[in-house]
Formats: structure tokens, C-alpha cells, sequence
């Protein structure tokens, strides 16, 4: 009986493996060569609000607190531009997704929890250590949830101007709005670890909460709107330059206030959509 030699065999089964694996290398789509610089702009945006955020902590850790809410500050500014900016400029991506999502972990959620441990919560030893991992927790929870509604198919149109519970770089700023307080009104009264503590406890519930928020998105203007808005803008930036402590202050109580007002529009518009449902 003849045996078939193994090397000649083990060779040919060698040769068959490298002939599929050509084929599979040909039926991938090939690697980009080449990227557009618009599509890297909103990632440099991200990682420009990171830096910016990481940097607060310096400052927090040489009691440089004024300083490092201005770096929070603009943290914040930069990642309200870069997912408009990619949209703009069509450079969304999945990888800018990701990287925003981790980027709003740590600013929006390590940092101001840092900032508020060393500013007034470090004194209080585990209930205020306890409180400031609390809210890093459930930023990351809201951020999670957030990634994983995004594109949700079943949702009304007017669904998407509204968020579900507070978005991290605004709980940032609620997280901090005691520190800006004191700020302004030179009080030692804001820096209490009772008060700084219920705004953690308070913020932490509203990021995983599913209290709705206005988000803006798609918020669209009449025509005669547009040049008083440009002109609020512009104050606005001249009154942060001039008094930031003040206009800080007076756009974090501004966004507390609009959050009953975003609670009642949203179940409005929920209750309209349900007659409408039952009409057709």
C-alpha cells in the first residue's frame, strides 16, 4: 500500500492556507493612506478640552482655585464645539466618539470631583472621599448609558432636543457652582462640606436620572432672532472678561432654572405625540 509523503502534503496544505489568505487580504477594504485634516480637527478639539481639564487639577493642587475653574471653564467650551464641529465639517467618526467619551470621564468627571475633595471635602475624611467617587461613578454610568442611545431609532424627532439626565460638562459646572459662589461674594459660607456635599449628592442623582435636559441640537431660530442672539453672545463674552465670577454664576442658577422648564416641554410634547398617535 503507498503512503503519500507527509512534507509533500504538510507543503501543499501550507501553500492552499497562503492562497486563502491572499483571497481574504484581497476581499478587505484596503487601509486609508491618508486623512483629511477636517476630520482630525474635532479630535484636536478633544484633546485640547482634556488637556485643559487635566490642567485644572494642577492648579487645584497648588490651591490655585480661580485658575483652575477657568481651565474647567474651558474644557467645557471646547468639547460644546468639537461634536458640532465634526458635524459641520462631516469628521464624525466612531473613533472621535470614543475618545470625547473617555475625554468628558476624566474632565467632567475625575476632575471637578478632585477639585472639590481638595477645595472643601478632604476635610470630612471618607463621607467626602465616598461622595466625590459617587459622582465620578455615576458620570461614568450616564456617559455608558449616553454611547449607548446614541442613534436610537425609536424615538420621536423632538426626542432629540432633549437629553436624558444632566450631560457631564454641565454637571461639571453645577459640581463647581459653590466654588464660583465663593468667588463672587468672597463668603467662606460656600466652601461648607454640607453644602458642597449636597450639590454631589444632588448632581450625581440628575446625570443618571431621566430627567430631561435641553440639549439644543436642533433648536432652530426665526430669522429676527438671530441678530439679538449674536448680540447676547457677544455681551456675554465681554461680561466673562470683565466679571467672570458673576456671569458664571448667574449661567449656572440660569441652567438650574431651565431644567423644570425642559421637564414640563418634554411631557408636553409626549402627551401631543401620544394623541396624535391614537388619532391616526
Amino acid at each position: 500500500m503507498q503512503t503519500k509523503n507527509p512534507v509533500k502534503v504538510h507543503g501543499k496544505l501550507r501553500l492552499d492556507k497562503a492562497q486563502d489568505m491572499g483571497e481574504l487580504r484581497k476581499d478587505q477594504s484596503p487601509r486609508l493612506k491618508s486623512l483629511s485634516f477636517n476630520r482630525m480637527i474635532p479630535n484636536i478639539l478633544t484633546l485640547l478640552a482634556l488637556c485643559a481639564g487635566l490642567t485644572s487639577i494642577r492648579y487645584g493642587l497648588s490651591d490655585q482655585w480661580e485658575q483652575a475653574v477657568i481651565a474647567l471653564v474651558i474644557a467645557c467650551i471646547l468639547d460644546g464645539i468639537d461634536g458640532r464641529v465634526a458635524r459641520l465639517l462631516r469628521g464624525a467618526t466612531k473613533f472621535g466618539a470614543e475618545l470625547d467619551s473617555l475625554s468628558d470621564a476624566i474632565s467632567f468627571g475625575v476632575v471637578p470631583a478632585l477639585l472639590v475633595y481638595l477645595w472643601a471635602m478632604q476635610h470630612v475624611g471618607g463621607i467626602g472621599w465616598a461622595l466625590c467617587l459617587l459622582y465620578v461613578v455615576c458620570c461614568v454610568l450616564r456617559l455608558a448609558r449616553f454611547n449607548t442611545m446614541v442613534g436610537e431609532p425609536d424615538l420621536p424627532v423632538w426626542a432629540h432636543s432633549y437629553f436624558t439626565g444632566v450631560p457631564a460638562p454641565a454637571a461639571a459646572g453645577l459640581t463647581i457652582l459653590p466654588m464660583i459662589l465663593s468667588f463672587y461674594f468672597q463668603a467662606g459660607i460656600f466652601n461648607n462640606s454640607l453644602i458642597v456635599g449636597l450639590f454631589l449628592l444632588v448632581v450625581s442623582y440628575l446625570m443618571v436620572s431621566r430627567v430631561p435636559t435641553y440639549s439644543g441640537k436642533l433648536t432652530r431660530l426665526k430669522t429676527q432672532l438671530f441678530l439679538p442672539l449674536m448680540i447676547l453672545v457677544g455681551l456675554t463674552a465681554a461680561f466673562l472678561v470683565t466679571d467672570p465670577w458673576a456671569t458664571l454664576s448667574l449661567m449656572g442658577l440660569f441652567y438650574v432654572s431651565s431644567i423644570p422648564i425642559s421637564i414640563f416641554t418634554f411631557r408636553r410634547l409626549s402627551r401631543r405625540g401620544g394623541d396624535d398617535e391614537k388619532n391616526e
